[in-house]
């Protein structure tokens, strides 16, 4: 059969990862995907000093890439969501298939681009848009097809488990660590995307989406970061027996379903509480299979591309194959998606760590357990540290409570006088339960 042949938009470290896997590994992939694979063109506004693309086409102008009629597959590597979104559906106009690492594209622009890619009867890849290098979107939509999928949840972004990792392991303070983490290259000059929860919730959406069978809803995302956690907490977490953990988590409910990423105390013996460092992990619990996990890393250049050449392979595989034969984009067929709600975070239950400062006087710590009472909010532990100062950390566990509960419990105890400032609140997660 005729060679399949490739167009690589993006150059960078993904994008250079991928295009030297191909190379290198040219002869081993052909004889996985039964036809050979060829680099046809790339797009990209720089070289890559690392890419020999001597014999290759090269261009600054992507729209080229989607538009070459030579070009079977068009591989998306330039990230972000406008000049993207253009380029993806410029390329399925065009008839190409396209495979892609971008989470923020898929996770805002996917319902689009799905449909788009459905009427021109071609298919749109991105394993490598979530967790780098470990196949679960594919272990979603096509290992675990058998099962109801009742939560998941994951360590979806390595910068912010790297920076818990090391306050943890080392003692260190949040902004100590993240400079460290600029400077190593697991951070950006501007990190909010990956420490205030952006990143992973872009992941996160996908993941539910494929696990639920809900159309994508980025925008209902509840999403919390980890630049208010302190050395503190994480100590305080420790005596209590857990690690703080930044999880995205989404869970299958009655009234509809969980999405949310926020800072979590996981069980210092549960799975995900010992995945450390740049590590990602996804642990998913099905009704048939029950708890699953899937380990590795989430990033990197050929870690990513890893990825990104399977999903050119899968296409390969299946060019010849009847479109309603196809694996579904979001592992449902399109007309079976569920209209199930994401529910709002203040409708949800989990339970909560808190820690305020009080004044070193008596009958503080009555009045707080008299407001968690009158709200219905049950105690599982409480830490008071013993000081010479004016003021002492409280530190309190409670049992499961709505959130809208609990919002009103810690405006109601942040309006003591006794209480110094604003109550730091981290959620409390038995993944098992």
């Amino acid at each position: 059969m005729k060679p399949v042949k490739v167009g690589i938009c993006g150059l960078g470290t993904v994008g250079g990862g991928t295009f030297n896997v191909l190379k290198r590994n040219a002869d081993e992939i052909s004889r996985r995907a039964g036809r050979r694979i060829i680099v046809e063109e790339v797009g990209a506004r720089r070289p890559n000093p690392d890419c020999d693309t001597k014999g290759v086409q090269v261009t600054q102008d992507i729209f080229e890439v989607a538009t070459n009629p030579e070009i079977d597959v068009v591989v998306e590597l330039i990230g972000g969501y406008d000049v993207a979104r253009d380029l993806v559906l410029t390329a399925i106009e065009n008839g190409k298939h396209v495979v892609t690492a971008n989470k923020a594209l898929i996770a805002v622009h996917g319902n689009e681009i799905f449909e788009a890619a459905q009427r021109k009867n071609v298919m749109v890849a991105f394993e490598a848009s979530v967790a780098g290098g470990i196949p679960i979107i594919k272990a979603i939509r096509e290992g675990l097809s058998a099962n109801q999928i009742n939560w998941l949840a994951g360590i979806i972004n390595g910068t912010g488990n790297f920076i818990l990792t090391e306050m943890r392991d080392k003692g260190r303070d949040f902004a100590d660590v993240l400079a460290e983490a600029q400077a190593l290259g697991y951070a950006e000059a501007d990190p909010t995307f990956d420490v205030e929860g952006i990143d992973a919730a872009h992941k996160l959406t996908i993941l539910a989406s494929l696990a639920f069978g809900i159309p994508l809803q980025f925008e209902k995302a509840y999403t919390e970061g980890i630049s208010k956690i302190t050395r503190e907490d994480v100590q305080y977490a420790e005596e209590l027996g857990y690690r703080i953990k930044h999880l995205g988590v989404s869970r299958r409910t009655e009234d509809g379903v969980e999405l949310r990423v926020h800072p979590t105390l996981v069980p210092e013996s549960a799975l995900l509480a010992n995945v450390n460092g740049v590590m990602n992990a996804v642990l998913v619990d099905g009704d048939a299979v029950g708890q699953t996990m899937y380990y590795g890393a989430g990033a990197g250049a050929e870690p990513t591309a890893s990825a990104v050449v399977a999903d050119i392979v899968d296409v390969v595989r299946t060019l010849t194959a009847d479109r309603d034969n196809r694996v579904p984009h979001l592992a449902f067929q399109p007309s079976e998606l569920s209209d199930a709600p994401v529910l709002p975070v203040e409708e949800i239950e989990t339970a909560y760590y808190l820690r305020m400062q009080a004044l070193e006087q008596p009958g503080v710590l009555a009045q707080v357990t008299s407001i968690l009472g009158e709200k219905g909010i049950n105690i599982e532990a409480i830490i008071q540290k013993e000081t010479h100062e004016e003021q002492v950390p409280v530190i309190i566990l409670t049992q499961r409570v709505q959130e809208q509960k609990m919002n009103e419990a810690i405006a109601e105890m942040e309006a003591l006088d006794a209480i110094c400032g604003a109550v730091t609140r981290i959620r409390v997660e038995h993944l098992a339960d």
